[in-house]
């Protein structure tokens, strides 16, 4: 990789079919600086937080434990390390169940009194100085084996471990790596204010990660309503040929099919991966945890949510600690307004309902959206019309009316057909649909009757 200086961030003038334009209501929590959220008095550690096998412990009730000592781990192919995030004491292992329905085994860990707290845990994380030049960067092997060992997975929802994704692969060679910035699900900001308060990270992360996969050049994707973070990582990345180009801001731009044809110009395989064009694709939050990983071996423990709607009182960009309940970062927030109507996993595009605020954060929470009564706007139910205005929203080009009703009837077979395992669960559908069709809901459902057969 060369050393020329990068040119001002770049428009990219292509888009992708299908997509919607939702309010973003982004302004809700965009301004507001990461603030660190006090210490709980305890967390729960789930076991399984990512994509792949479940872990199995490594402490025992009434061990002590500092933060990011490793508390779970497995050898499974598919996996990813777990740590305190905390320091304190073990208690017995107890279940929690997480917003996708599924039950998983936790560490509970009672906080004693030596913590890192406020400023000092932000610096800790994100501050201080991060070498932006690929100068006795450590060997692709060194870089894995750091990001193995501090637990990496996706921090933009797919939470599928890191080192598997960083992994070269002899036969699918890596020409290009790209650090997606888009943050497209509405409401929320955590990777907004990241990229605005520690660009560094993400840089250091991603010329970390191109070495790692071979990539020759490295594309920072941002949407354009964004525009004050493609600065903030252009100027960070002085001195690299880092790439750094604004899209346009349509949901989902996140998405890997949608985001690298138009940084990349390769249409991503409809069963396949990015893998498969040679690329790799890893989010800006994702990088600056690489970063940490490797040059100052701290494991994930922390990641920042956005706590945010109008159902909530003071919206907030936080660093929490994992395994901290729902509840109380809401009322590090502020706690829920009095029209408070429902709360979310995630954005209301792709999150899940919450029904319960003791659920613990897991590595992939990016955010926390309450929405109210008037938010909602619930209404009945009725027959499909075939406007098609769910088949002009899916960005994969699918039907998700045939799918969802395939679904319903049980016709499994006809569901495959109609190629259920292909979506996204991206939202655009129902988002559109005149009906109030849970399409979404109904695919989710036959992808997991389809998964236990």
């Amino acid at each position: 990789m060369s050393l020329a200086q990068p040119n001002r961030p770049s428009l990219s003038r292509r888009s992708f079919t299908g997509g919607i334009h939702p309010p973003s209501s982004k302004q809700l929590a965009r301004d507001q600086p990461i603030e660190v959220v006090p210490n709980p008095k305890q967390v729960r550690i789930p076991l399984l937080q990512h994509v792949g096998a479940l872990c199995e412990a490594t402490v025992k009730a009434r061990s002590e434990v500092v933060a990011g000592d490793l508390v779970g781990k497995s050898e499974a192919p598919v996996s990813a390390f777990v740590h305190a995030s905390i320091s304190g004491k073990v208690a017995r292992e107890s279940a929690a169940t997480l917003p996708n329905g599924r039950r998983v085994p936790t560490i509970p860990i009672k906080a004693g009194d030596e913590q890192l707290e406020g400023q000092a845990l932000f610096e800790d994380t994100y501050g201080g100085e991060w070498p932006t030049l690929r100068l006795d960067l450590p060997t692709p092997d060194l870089i894995i084996q750091a990001v193995r060992d501090a637990g990496l997975v996706g921090m933009g929802g797919a939470a599928f471990p890191t080192h598997i994704k960083l992994a070269p692969n002899p036969k699918k060679p890596i020409d290009t790596l790209v650090i997606n910035g888009c943050e497209c699900e509405p409401y929320l900001t955590a990777d907004y204010r990241l990229m605005l308060e520690a660009p560094g990270p993400i840089v250091a992360g991603a010329l970390l990660a191109a070495s790692a996969v071979g990539a020759r050049r490295v594309i920072v994707g941002i949407e354009d309503d964004k525009r004050a973070a493609a600065e903030a990582i252009s100027e960070a990345a002085a001195g690299t040929d880092i790439e750094v180009r604004v899209v346009k801001t349509k949901y989902p731009q996140g998405s890997e099919r949608q985001l690298v044809p138009i940084l990349v110009g390769s249409n991503v395989p409809a069963n396949g991966l990015p893998l498969d064009v040679g690329v790799v694709v890893v989010n800006v939050a994702t990088a600056a945890a690489i970063a940490r990983a490797v040059l100052r071996g701290k494991p994930m423990t922390h990641r920042i949510v956005t706590v945010t709607g109008r159902g909530v009182a003071q919206p907030k960009n936080l660093l929490a600690p994992i395994g901290i309940s729902y509840g109380e970062l809401i009322e590090t927030a502020g706690g829920l307004t009095p029209d408070a109507a429902r709360v979310l996993a995630g954005g209301p595009m792709m999150g899940f309902t919450l029904g319960d605020l003791d659920t613990p954060v897991t590595k992939g929470t990016s955010g926390i959206t309450v929405l109210t009564r008037n938010d909602l706007q619930q209404f009945e139910e009725t027959a499909c019309v075939r406007c098609g205005l769910c088949v002009d929203a899916c960005p994969l080009n699918l039907v998700p009316t045939r799918i969802a009703l395939a679904a319903r009837k049980g016709a499994w077979t006809l569901a495959e057909r109609y190629y259920i395992n292909t979506c996204m669960e991206c939202g655009c559908c129902a988002y559109q649909c005149p009906a109030q069709i849970p399409l979404v809901q109904l695919i989710r459902m036959g992808k997991a009757h389809l998964a236990a057969a």
